[in-house]
């Protein structure tokens, strides 16, 4: 998606979503003061999203060496680094909100899992005070970390349906039955969802179907042969969390605010979702409804 492309979607977003964003804002009983910043609230949330788009590493970087050095005529109203460090924080809930248009539809085939996300290394745990009182220790398969987990459900597509965020020491079944609302079909999830009472709970609140694998020393069960296929196909939700990584860079250990950590993350998930091209099963179903 071009930088035109991009901020014309923004934009087209935001002016549907701001009047009534703001009247929310009025009518909550606290004082809201607004003030008009020299950059338009559109116009930060594209450079943010194209941030991940791009491949830099650092947002400074980024910002210094390629915003203000080629986009001044995208953006004639840029302002420094540090201020507009200090506007991405006005611009959390458009970019949550903006996210959730931008979100993939169920096809009766959905993949879940969850994914570290360290805020710092290891040895600096016992100094970090950043995320203190909000991150938490978690062990992953690789070991320990200390921060966030993303929880995530996609489609055969790749495209993602739920996410939520929680503290690393979170149990990865716990956020489960929030993610399957509006689900349907098969859920296809790895050993950590393996449970019962969550199975049971699926398929009578959401008449969602959970299909996990065994651990060592069960009982084997009888599957369908497809389901034993795509149960083997569950490595495609693990090639989304890499990507969301290691291109639109949602994780690094350089925040210094937990707002900005959300806006990094919200945006990098918002870059993944406008990629043309997403891991996909080439699976071709027939719609299914809810009904």
């Amino acid at each position: 998606m071009s930088i035109l492309e991009l901020f014309c979607s923004v934009d087209d977003f935001w002016q549907h979503f701001a009047p009534s964003w703001q009247q929310d804002l009025l009518t909550s009983g606290q004082r809201q003061r607004v003030r008009p910043t020299q950059l338009h609230a559109s116009e930060i949330m594209t450079i943010v999203i194209l941030f991940h788009q791009s491949h830099y590493r650092t947002f400074k970087a980024y910002y210094t060496e390629y915003v203000q050095c080629h986009l001044h005529s995208e953006f004639p109203t840029l302002v420094s680094y540090q201020r507009f460090v200090e506007l991405m924080p006005t611009v959390l809930v458009p970019l949550l909100a903006y996210l959730h248009t931008q979100l993939g539809s169920c096809t009766g085939i959905s993949f879940i899992d969850s994914t570290s996300l360290a805020v710092c290394r290891n040895p600096r745990i016992h100094q970090h005070r950043v995320f203190d009182g909000r991150a938490a220790r978690g062990k992953t398969s690789v070991g320990w970390f200390y921060g966030f987990k993303l929880h995530l459900v996609v489609n055969d597509q790749g495209e993602i349906l739920a996410f939520c965020l929680t503290p690393g020491n979170v149990d990865d079944r716990h956020p489960v039955p929030k993610l399957a609302t509006g689900l349907v079909g098969k859920l296809f999830g790895d050993k950590g969802y393996l449970s019962q009472p969550l199975a049971q709970q699926l398929l009578v609140t959401h008449g969602l179907q959970l299909i996990t694998k065994l651990r060592k020393k069960m009982h084997n069960r009888l599957l369908e042969w497809s389901d034993k296929l795509l149960l083997r196909k569950r490595a495609i939700i693990e090639t989304i969390n890499d990507q969301l990584k290691n291109i639109c860079q949602i994780e690094h250990s350089r925040h210094r605010s937990p707002i900005n950590f959300l806006v990094n993350l919200i945006a990098g998930l918002i870059a993944y979702c406008h990629q043309p091209k997403k891991p996909s099963l080439g699976l071709q179903l027939p719609a299914l409804s809810e009904g």
